[in-house]
């Protein structure tokens, strides 16, 4: 559990009027405060691509919820960002269906193309590379999705045309 009085001695940070009016049109769609976390959460991700503690707390006073419910959410969720990613986020499925089809060999080539090992960012920020136990693609696997689309079956050939788009 952090010292949320360590954090708040950081600067505080602010939801935007546009986060705020999403998140209070989502509130009205759940009974229950702690049932609209997740979904606070995505909102303030899409717009700043991770979640910090400041804004751990910045979503605490918008929906009224405790600190330490959202971090049990935010932490347990391996979509929702802990620490900053890249512009562009490098998903592979390493899924048995996945493994069988050759995904490590497809890890590797991006691994070696981007200099960056697996949960890692690029220096230049462009991309974090993130394994994923299933993307529902596996009649063509092995998959990876970049952002939000999805490509598969990938070879070693392939891959790096496929980068290429996001530079």
């Amino acid at each position: 559990m952090k010292n949320i009085k360590k954090i708040n001695k950081k600067k505080e940070i602010k939801l935007t009027a546009k986060e705020k009016k999403k998140i209070k049109r989502e509130k009205k769609n759940y009974k229950n405060r702690n049932s609209v976390i997740i979904e606070a959460l995505k909102i303030v991700q899409e717009e700043r691509n991770w979640i910090s503690d400041e804004i751990i707390i910045a979503i605490s006073k918008e929906i009224g919820v405790s600190y330490n419910d959202i971090e049990e959410i935010a932490t347990f969720y391996s979509q929702i960002f802990r620490k900053p990613v890249g512009k562009h986020i490098i998903k592979f499925c390493d899924s048995v269906v996945c493994y069988i089809n050759g995904y490590k060999n497809i890890q590797k080539k991006i691994e070696c193309y981007l200099k960056i090992k697996s949960g890692n960012t690029t220096k230049d920020n462009l991309f974090t590379l993130l394994p994923i136990c299933c993307l529902g693609n596996c009649n063509f696997s092995p998959t990876i999705m970049i952002d939000k689309d999805i490509y598969g079956p990938v070879s070693t050939n392939s891959i790096i045309q496929i980068l290429d788009k996001y530079l």
